[in-house]
């Protein structure tokens, strides 16, 4: 919240304000009046809880999770946030966690391990997405399983010593990033799709609200990569040098394996073979679909070779695997 001279507030400033600045390449050191809602959602000072509620569920034809509260002339006298008054607050959606990968960019520490189950600081990769997942408020997941799928569903069972609810579905050969999705009945209308071979402190509920806000059919987490060319580049028209940059700096937004889906685009996965998530990905372009881009600022890490395993282990603690087995 940005508020002015004697705590009149000015404008809000919400998690997508920002994740939308960093798409449109506005930098950190810019005025915050850039990105700021001047006409924000409010509710006056004496607000019912009923009243707060009603306004937060359809004062701007999307749901929000914070009302400020202003007086009579304008001054910032409160905050109300949606679980505190309706309690703990779970996200009305499943997650499917793709973990049946054999990991053989990561041999030889795969060799008798599935790759979500490799040590990270004394538990499990896998067990570090599903507490994450836990803390957001999402309690149904699905794990897709193939290479030694076993010692996922004896290790997590049914998931009630975690606080979650986890079903299995193990595919009898690789079906791809997506592939198993087609094999699955949702109850919601939105699922939470990523893979099982990730690391990150991305905040999910700001994810899925930035994907209802924008009424998109799939939001894809990107991340900002970034890499040095290591010689002087030189452009050229014809024969004739026009400049010379040295050693620049390339940004992309890549791909972080984490989607929101709405359930009816679902529908569009073949059954009963390999497809990949970036094949719906392009499906959905082709034919229109809305299809967004949420930017991680939050760490994040793709282990998908022993170098990845290695520096996530230095960062999360000594812990780490060798592979083996009793």
């Amino acid at each position: 919240m940005v508020c002015g001279e004697e705590d009149k507030l000015i404008g809000v400033v919400t998690d997508g304000d920002i994740r939308r600045a960093l798409l449109q390449g506005i930098p950190f050191d810019r005025d915050i009046a850039m990105i700021c809602n001047k006409t924000p959602l409010v509710a006056r000072e004496g607000v019912t809880r009923a009243e707060a509620l009603r306004l937060m569920d359809t004062g701007r034809g999307f749901i929000v999770n914070q009302l400020p509260v202003v007086d009579y002339s304008g001054k910032l006298v409160d905050l109300i946030l949606r679980s505190d008054l309706t309690g703990e607050e779970l996200l009305p959606l499943s997650a499917v966690i793709m973990a049946g990968g054999g990991g053989t960019r990561l041999r030889p520490l795969t060799e008798n391990v599935p790759k979500p189950m490799l040590n990270v600081s004394g538990k499990p990769i896998l067990e570090h997405i599903i507490n994450q997942l836990r803390g957001a408020g999402i309690r149904s997941i699905t794990i897709t399983t193939h290479y030694l799928g076993e010692q996922i569903s004896t290790y997590f069972g049914d998931g009630r010593k975690f606080g979650v609810t986890i079903d299995y579905l193990a595919e009898e050969k690789p079906m791809g990033t997506g592939g198993a999705l087609g094999l699955m009945n949702f109850t919601g209308e939105t699922v939470l799709v990523m893979n099982g071979d990730i690391l990150t402190q991305v905040n999910f509920r700001a994810m899925f609200d930035f994907h209802r806000e924008h009424g998109a059919d799939l939001t894809m987490g990107t991340r900002l990569y970034e890499f040095q060319v290591p010689f002087g580049v030189v452009e050229c028209d014809d024969v004739t040098i026009r400049s010379l940059v040295e050693k620049p700096v390339q940004a992309f937004f890549v791909n972080a394996g984490i989607y929101f889906v709405q359930k009816p685009v679902l529908s569009h996965i073949p059954k009963e073979v390999s497809y990949n998530m970036t094949d719906l990905v392009q499906r959905l372009l082709a034919e229109r679909g809305k299809v967004v881009s949420f930017p991680i600022r939050e760490y994040w890490l793709d282990i998908g070779r022993v170098s990845d395993y290695n520096s996530v282990a230095s960062e999360y603690g000594s812990s780490r695997d060798d592979g083996s087995r009793e």
